[in-house]
């Protein structure tokens, strides 16, 4: 839970600090502003995404479920700035054990929200849903722009950065590897 009272603090500070007056018309609610904005964007910090996964037995289903095109919105723990985009995520169940796919958009969402590096993210997704599901294995995806290379630094805006990780069959088996990636793009 995140601490109002010290973001707002910290919020006239910075005000201060870049040189400008948190007591002018335009910046008088922009402390608290931020400090609900905190509180909406960081509600991952605490929570375990695995949790959020029920397992329902189905009938024997062993082939890939994919959600693709996830979107997503994080906040660089570099520098506090965000990045954003989609994510992919796949796996083939084990044991009749699937789960709702409105529960792997919410492990992303989960994920997302707290400072985050976007491979760890990405691996963070995956882990999750090998452990609440175990199945044979997960790939997860994401593909994103980061508004410290956009906006500051490099200066290079519509650069995607994209990550992997897979885990399980899909890294040791190249065909179940391609498909789920064939499925992605849409072949």
């Amino acid at each position: 839970m995140v601490d109002k009272k010290k973001i707002i603090e910290s919020i006239r500070l910075f005000l201060e600090g870049i040189g400008d007056d948190p007591n002018r018309e335009g910046l008088v609610e922009t402390p608290e502003r931020v400090a609900d904005m905190c509180e909406e964007i960081f509600a991952g910090i605490g929570q375990d995404s695995h949790k959020e996964i029920k397992v329902l037995k189905s009938e024997k289903y062993d082939e890939i479920v994919l959600l693709k095109d996830i979107p997503f919105y994080s906040i660089c723990e570099h520098h506090l700035l965000p990045f954003s985009g989609v994510a992919h995520v796949a796996y083939i169940p084990q044991g009749n054990r699937v789960t709702g796919i409105s529960k792997l958009a919410r492990v992303v969402e989960i994920e997302a929200k707290r400072l985050q590096v976007q491979e760890r993210l990405t691996t963070d997704i995956a882990e999750s849903i090998m452990k609440a599901l175990r199945p044979k294995g997960v790939l997860a995806i994401i593909e994103a722009e980061h508004l410290c290379m956009t906006m500051r630094g490099i200066k290079k805006p519509g650069t995607r950065v994209k990550t992997s990780v897979v885990r399980g069959i899909f890294r040791d088996n190249p065909a179940t590897r391609a498909e789920a990636l064939a499925l992605i793009k849409g072949y």
